[in-house]
């Protein structure tokens, strides 16, 4: 195993991304579940703002964690051509995930936040973070989500990717950042030893410390 678990792998990431300051606004954006425990421990290194970025994966019928395709805020939709093609999935079809997923994208964001509003993403230095890529569609529409909303500069930092996953990202964002790219891949859980599932409750538990940290005037 390449990270012993989501803990280790973002102080890992955190040591690429120290100097990530660029004399920009820097926020950290964590892609819900997983993503946000990485991300978490960059801000804590970094004494970065940090949010939860929602992005839901519209999987396979009959194959969830095959993705093809994902929305984000802002109706961002992002389509996986080859496997939509490989798996026969029909307009009709995708679009059914589509709107299947779009109610529990905005229970997730009340969920996660709660009363707090998204922080502003104009003009600022936007990275986001997840615990590793796979397809790389989530992270393709979450890019577009912040692209629509002015970032003044994209990047992607993860622990682990597939090559392909990289392959395609790399020209959509301004950097990408990623400390392991093993072949063969075949899913992010596979290279760290815990990889459970993170709960709503943890998310919201990672939120606020980085909440509290602002208001106590810590550098941001």
């Amino acid at each position: 195993m390449l990270f012993k678990d989501r803990t280790e792998a973002g102080r890992r990431l955190a040591m690429r991304l120290m100097a990530r300051r660029d004399g920009l606004d820097l926020l950290l954006l964590g892609l819900a579940r997983g993503g946000v425990a990485v991300a978490f421990e960059v801000a804590v290194a970094l004494h970065a703002r940090l949010d939860v970025l929602v992005v839901r994966k519209l999987g396979v019928p009959g194959r969830k964690e095959l993705a093809m395709g994902a929305i984000a805020p802002g109706n961002v939709v992002v389509k996986n051509p080859s496997v939509l093609a490989a798996s026969d999935i029909s307009d009709e079809m995708f679009q059914a995930a589509v709107d299947g997923q779009r109610a529990v994208l905005a229970q997730n964001e009340a969920a996660y936040r709660g009363p707090r509003p998204a922080m502003i993403i104009q003009n600022r230095l936007v990275v986001l973070i997840d615990d590793g890529l796979a397809t790389g569609a989530s992270m393709q529409a979450a890019v577009e989500a912040v692209r629509v909303q002015e970032a003044a500069r994209v990047e992607v930092a993860v622990p682990v990717a597939a090559r392909e996953a990289c392959r395609k990202l790399r020209p959509l964002v301004d950097d990408l950042i990623c400390l392991e790219t093993p072949e063969p891949f075949f899913g992010v859980g596979q290279w760290y030893d815990d990889f459970r599932q993170i709960s709503d409750e943890e998310v919201r538990q990672l939120l606020e410390p980085a909440e509290q940290r602002l208001m106590a005037g810590s550098p941001d």
